[in-house]
């Protein structure tokens, strides 16, 4: 969007009635256009020979770089809340709470614009790494039992491995030799997060599979408990591979394909019963990301080129 479509929009938004509330209009605009935007700007540029499979798989960025801009303009529309999650030691933490958000959003429009997308995926790893430190482990820690604190440590770990995987395929070492020192520790923690899932889903198969948290399978999704067993299924089988090092291309798009499609069938649903963010979109772009993290794991896993072996 140019400057001066943006100067024709102004007078229209500040003229907007005072009943009007962004929240949660602007996420959930947020989604669907940086999703249509981000999907038709991969396929567009994807190489000519690329198939079907091909061109999911080049979606896996604009699957991370969405959830990202959701993610922080609610740390806009909620910013006390989000602040209250910051480490009582640390100060200011509404500023914190705005910085990270604005971080959050503009990464993801980088990402889906593809300007500088190797450079804000990898501050989005890092920045979840930091979490993991700050958030996660503290909070597992203190309640070891909690399964839910395990799964929420393990999730955010494999979106930062998923980006950071992605990072590496923009640096001139991957494309030159079709490998960086990066994928092969973020392959084994995406594996590792996949099976704790895995486990998860076949002892609680009632939760909606992906992301094993609090959110339930609709009673109206046909056989909703069987759809737990069988990701759980897929996770052993591509978990085990990703740990071995065997058939990861294969392995990544089956885990990013089988969520990607859940998110069609279960977490569509789900966000159209729950009109509020907390209960219908966040799940849906938690879900997501998850996909986008698999797939931007097997993009990474390309053969090494001829050139490179002297071919």
């Amino acid at each position: 969007m140019t400057i001066a479509s943006l100067l024709i929009l102004l007078p229209a938004i500040l003229a907007l009635p005072v009943w009007f509330a962004w929240d949660p209009l602007l996420s959930y605009f947020t989604a669907v256009f940086l999703l249509l935007l981000g999907v038709s700007i991969a396929i567009r540029k994807a190489p000519p020979q690329s198939n079907g499979l091909d061109k999911i798989v080049l979606c896996g960025p604009v699957f991370i770089a969405m959830p990202m801009a959701v993610f922080g303009t609610e740390h806009f529309l909620d910013a006390t809340s989000i602040g209250q999650m910051v480490p009582a030691w640390i100060p200011a933490h509404i500023f914190w709470a705005y910085l990270v958000g604005t971080c959050l959003v503009l990464g993801g429009l980088s990402i889906v614009v593809q300007i500088y997308p190797g450079l804000s995926a990898a501050l989005f790893g890092v920045m979840l790494l930091l979490f993991e430190a700050l958030l996660h482990i503290p909070r597992v820690v203190a309640a070891p039992h909690n399964r839910f604190a395990w799964a929420v440590a393990l999730r955010d770990l494999a979106f930062s491995c998923g980006a950071l995987a992605f990072a590496a395929t923009q640096t001139k070492e991957w494309r030159a030799r079709g490998a960086h020192w990066v994928i092969s520790p973020a392959r084994v923690l995406i594996g590792v997060a996949v099976i704790f899932f895995a486990v998860e889903h076949f002892l609680h198969p009632e939760f909606a599979p992906g992301v094993p948290l609090k959110t339930l399978t609709p009673a109206s999704i046909p056989a909703h408990l069987l759809w737990g067993y069988l990701t759980g299924a897929v996770y052993v089988a591509a978990g085990v591979c990703l740990l071995l090092n065997k058939k990861v291309r294969l392995a990544a798009s089956s885990i990013g394909l089988l969520v990607l499609f859940l998110v069609v069938i279960i977490y569509v649903p789900i966000m159209v019963q729950n009109g509020d963010i907390g209960r219908g979109l966040n799940p849906l772009v938690d879900t997501l990301m998850l996909s986008g993290a698999a797939l931007c794991l097997a993009a990474s896993g390309r053969e090494q080129p001829a050139a490179s072996r002297g071919l």
